[in-house]
């Protein structure tokens, strides 16, 4: 029996106690280095007067939810994904379909743009990561080249190729992520400490950079090294159900968006959340967020059809966007910065600028 090494006096629950009581001695601690709020700080900065985004280009074609987005770098196309089966690559100029393919199952949860641009990735219900070659032959059978690359022994939640097309990150409703070889399909890495679905991902922006964050629904936000699959910061602040998180553009902090109706800004050096973005009025959970090339804006699509645009550093809201029909799934700044693409489940994508 387990309880065997446990002494006359102690139970499971004393230990669970104890257990909590040296967590809160550990926080009260960490409040002692808390010298100065990021809101604080940022008083002496100039406010972001109004701006205008409006929605430039609609993308209609999937038959059911968009639940997933890319943007390729030539920052021009993208590939979405949705509960119809389907994947679509886009040319966000001209709004044309480029390339469709239709998955085995429904549910296509996740969906990334190779860095080369020349292969998409995808998976969802399938419990695995098909890596697909695009090229410009109309006339090709793209299903015919696919490769099944990752297999979990639960949904495929996020997918995203590091920072060439060899080797690809996933994270999976079986409460893991792993990293893959596209080539050989060979399990690199697996990263286990979750405790329940692991819902999102995103890798560090530096060209060497070799961790990423991840966030699920154990409310949990963790940081790993890549090389060792050990989780290196935890972050545990949130009330629900972690949908988004995204690293800063310098790669020392990352934003993260929950069903708790708040998004957070956790900073990795502090070791500590710095920012709450939240509003009495704002109800429904936050289910992504990205932020502006210059980090000074954060975007957040919700559940209640809205997309939210704060001020990172006065934690106001400056921007408040509205046209989407249902909920806001996903959502991506371009690469260079000048638009951001939304996806949600009235079927529709939408670029904004």
């Amino acid at each position: 029996m387990a309880t065997e090494g446990l002494q006359e006096n102690e139970t499971l629950a004393s230990l669970k106690n104890e257990a909590e009581s040296l967590k809160g001695k550990l926080e009260e601690e960490r409040a002692k280095l808390h010298d100065v709020e990021l809101h604080q700080v940022a008083e002496r900065v100039e406010s972001l007067g109004q701006f205008v985004m409006k929605t430039r280009r609609t993308l209609k074609g999937h038959g059911n939810k968009v639940l997933c987005m890319d943007w390729c770098k030539d920052k021009r196309r993208i590939v979405s994904s949705s509960q119809d089966g389907k994947v679509i690559v886009w040319d966000a100029f001209t709004t044309n379909k480029e390339h469709a393919v239709t998955m085995p199952c429904t549910w296509v949860m996740a969906c990334a743009y190779a860095p080369s641009g020349c292969a998409i990735a995808c998976g969802g219900l399938d419990n695995k990561c098909s890596v697909y070659p695009l090229t410009f032959d109309k006339n090709e059978n793209m299903a015919a080249k696919k490769k099944s690359v990752a297999m979990h022994t639960n949904y495929l939640s996020a997918c995203s190729f590091t920072n060439s097309d060899m080797q690809i990150l996933t994270a999976s409703g079986d409460g893991t992520c792993a990293l893959w070889d596209v080539e050989s399909g060979q399990l690199l890495q697996s990263f286990h400490g979750h405790g329940a679905d692991v819902l999102c991902l995103d890798l560090a922006p530096s060209e060497t950079g070799n961790t990423f964050v991840s966030g699920g629904c154990d409310k949990k936000a963790m940081v790993w090294d890549m090389r060792t699959g050990q989780c290196i910061q935890s972050f545990e602040t949130h009330e629900s159900d972690i949908n988004s998180v995204r690293y800063y553009p310098s790669g020392d902090a990352f934003a993260s968006g929950s069903d708790d109706a708040t998004c957070r800004l956790y900073d990795l050096r502090a070791d500590r959340e710095v920012a709450i973005y939240s509003k009495e009025s704002i109800i429904f959970g936050a289910s992504s967020v990205d932020f502006s090339l210059s980090g000074r804006l954060l975007f957040a699509g919700y559940n209640d059809y809205t997309i939210n645009v704060w001020d990172v550093l006065k934690g106001s809201r400056v921007s408040i966007l509205f046209g989407h029909e249902n909920r806001v799934s996903t959502l991506r700044v371009s690469p260079d910065g000048t638009a951001f693409c939304s996806g949600s489940w009235d079927h529709t994508l939408r670029i904004w600028a």
